[in-house]
């Protein structure tokens, strides 16, 4: 007999599926789409159906006992111990870096491993009511395109409903490929809208091949293409003078601009079309439009003009506040349900400001000996952060004491003085959302953790014990946690309910946000000119600029999200490292000629970071003077030890001291 468990993914994606479980009375269970949620629709996507029945439940890949490193920092030494004596160890380091040094001299660093919210924000409630200095999460990710539209409209974290499609007439997808980080939003949402969809990308994605119109700009051209995509709207009377007048500031800053900037004018800076940008600015006038901006887009350079020259798209043609318009960059769904998440991630034990580090200066403040003790949990640093070999040697310093909490022996915790293996979340109960669908989940517990493996709430109660603290919310158990957010969502039922239903929908309709046109600016409206803006340092208002092309001999490269990899997830998996193939440099057929290379030929691929060999794919779908490479593998797992990280260097963009990672630029030769 077999039983059937309603649960949700956790992953960081933007679908937010829906899974159902079956538990067999012998052997692995199956993990499977749930046919009752609206997103997966009884299937998963490949990448997370490979895993969950794969690596997920081998237990000779899992973390299964707490671990103490014996041999050099790195090389994969290390003996079983108890949780007592890992517990202690660590307590014991944290204790005495405090004493010595202040709570300050503790780093951790976390992410998006698990998004389930008690796993995700839970722990950090030890590190608030310590004092310790904390990795900023998004500076390695989507920091910039934050602190952008911030600064235009007051958020970033409330977008449009995507059921809101319905009333659409176009659809502007923006620097994101859904086809590999939102597979069934590119199923399902885009395929079946009515609406024309248009795609911006420098690469000619899946979702790109398949909408009505894709632009193809250079990479860093993306703020100069949306102002003369603005010059268009204008000049087809498309603005919403009206709504310009009530609800923004600033549009005389920029209007010599958006003159100046003709579809001729526009071609000559991104490579795209005078026509095209003509048709896309049809398209998108035509209205009620929506706006989707991608993650990757703002890890450039000048990430954050880029997100405030795009987000004028919206703010000028009145596509704000009605069915059908709108501008997205994220849903933080459980602020709309109301939980508070600040409760849940312990803001309120915080003594003060915790001091922040930006992922962009990691390895540099590592090597110096202001931090004792560096806890990394919820994320592979040495998978994901910038020059990782100079990261490395910082990491080897003998007098930093670094603890990694994981599920796997990644390359952080193969570095690690102490490991604390953690539970999966098919092994602990929780709450799920999504960040783009307006939906939450139950994260039904469908099986013991392998070993003596714990959630990770458990590990940082016991943490919290061993240090002899005694605030009582670092001890609150994890059904009390959700008892809390159930009663803080006002469902009507009660957690158990949510786990036989699996799934809930924000509000029987679609929500629109700012159908009152208030912002949370410091004027009240959106804020083309911004006055704080000025105050960093940064332009009163966005600029028409475009990255100049590559100088000769160099190529921008480009290392977007796999098709077979969340992030570095699953990057241990044996069938995806199969369906992945070798490490690759893909690259236009015209350069490759250039360079003498052939298809499959070895390359290296270099800066004065660093230099890594790469398999060549030649690839019609890249632009000329752009490479890419896939992101997301385990340098430990590669022949060569290495991962396209250790080309990247550690250079912030122009926002939110974030990554400015698809700036990068390369020199490519035969090896």
């Amino acid at each position: 007999m077999s039983e059937f468990i309603k649960t949700n993914c956790p992953r960081d994606c933007y679908d937010g599926c829906g899974i159902v479980v079956e538990k067999r009375e012998h052997g692995r269970y199956r993990v499977l789409g749930d046919p009752d949620h609206p997103v997966s629709r009884g299937k998963l996507c490949s990448k997370c159906a490979v895993a969950y029945n794969g690596v997920w439940q081998d237990g000779n890949a899992r973390l299964q006992f707490p671990l103490k490193r014996v041999g050099r920092k790195g090389s994969n030494d290390f003996v079983r111990i108890s949780w007592d004596e890992a517990l202690a160890t660590v307590a014991s380091r944290m204790g005495a870096a405090i004493t010595e040094h202040g709570p300050q001299s503790i780093l951790h660093t976390h992410y998006s491993g698990t998004l389930s919210l008690i796993g995700y924000l839970f722990p950090n409630r030890l590190f608030n009511h310590l004092g310790a200095s904390e990795v900023d999460p998004d500076s390695i990710c989507n920091a910039a395109g934050h602190s952008a539209w911030t600064l235009l409209y007051g958020s970033s974290i409330q977008g449009f409903d995507p059921r809101t499609a319905r009333d659409a007439r176009c659809i502007l997808v923006w620097g994101a490929n859904p086809s590999h980080s939102a597979p069934h939003a590119h199923e399902h949402w885009l395929a079946e809208t009515p609406a024309k969809v248009v795609v911006v990308d420098p690469l000619r994605t899946e979702t790109a091949a398949a909408a009505d119109l894709h632009l193809q700009p250079r990479p860093g051209t993306d703020a100069a293409l949306a102002f003369s995509l603005l010059h268009c709207l204008k000049r087809n009377g498309r603005f919403d003078d009206a709504f310009i007048a009530n609800h923004t500031i600033g549009i005389d800053d920029i209007e010599l601009d958006i003159e100046c900037a003709t579809p001729a004018w526009g071609e000559a800076q991104t490579g795209v079309p005078a026509a095209d940008i003509i048709a896309a600015a049809e398209l998108y006038g035509a209205g009620p439009s929506l706006l989707w901006c991608g993650q990757g887009l703002q890890r450039q350079a000048t990430g954050g003009n880029i997100m405030r020259a795009i987000g004028l798209l919206p703010a000028l043609t009145g596509n704000v506040g009605k069915p059908g318009a709108g501008f997205y960059y994220l849903n933080v769904t459980p602020l709309f349900t109301g939980v508070d998440l600040g409760w849940l991630g312990g803001a309120q034990l915080a003594r003060g400001e915790s001091p922040k580090v930006s992922h962009m200066e990691l390895a540099a403040r590592l090597e110096a000996p202001e931090f004792k003790v560096f806890f990394s949990w919820n994320t592979n640093p040495l998978a994901s952060a910038p020059e990782q070999t100079r990261l490395r040697a910082a990491l080897n310093r003998k007098d930093l004491f670094m603890v990694v909490s994981d599920l796997f022996m990644t390359d952080s915790a193969r570095h690690a003085d102490i490991i604390l293996p953690a539970a999966s979340f098919l092994e602990y109960d929780d709450l799920t959302f999504s960040y783009f669908h307006l939906t939450m989940g139950a994260q039904a517990k469908v099986s013991e953790p392998l070993g003596d493996a714990l959630p990770n709430a458990e590990i940082f109660r016991r943490l919290a014990r061993a240090l002899n603290l005694d605030e009582p919310a670092l001890f609150e158990s994890d059904r009390a946690l959700i008892d809390t957010m159930m009663a803080q969502m006002q469902l009507g039922y009660d957690f158990d309910e949510l786990k036989r239903r699996g799934h809930f929908t924000v509000g029987d309709e679609p929500v629109v946000w700012y159908t009152d046109h208030k912002f949370d600016t410091p004027s009240g409206r959106i804020e083309i000119a911004s006055e704080q803006a000025q105050a960093m340092g940064l332009p009163r208002a966005p600029r028409p600029w475009a990255d100049t092309p590559p100088p000769d001999g160099f190529f921008r490269l480009l290392t977007p999200a796999s098709k077979w990899l969340m992030n570095d997830s699953y990057a241990n998996d044996p069938h995806i490292i199969a369906r992945s193939g070798p490490a690759a440099l893909h690259l236009n057929p015209s350069d490759a000629v250039c360079i003498g290379v052939r298809e499959g030929a070895t390359v290296t691929v270099g800066n004065d970071t660093g230099e890594l060999r790469l398999v060549a794919r030649l690839d019609e779908s890249v632009l000329p003077g752009t490479v890419l490479s896939y992101k997301g593998r385990w340098p430990s797992l590669e022949g060569s030890h290495m991962n396209v990280n250790f080309i990247h260097p550690a250079r912030a963009a122009d926002m939110g001291a974030s990554t400015s990672v698809h700036s990068t630029l390369v020199r490519v030769a035969r090896a």
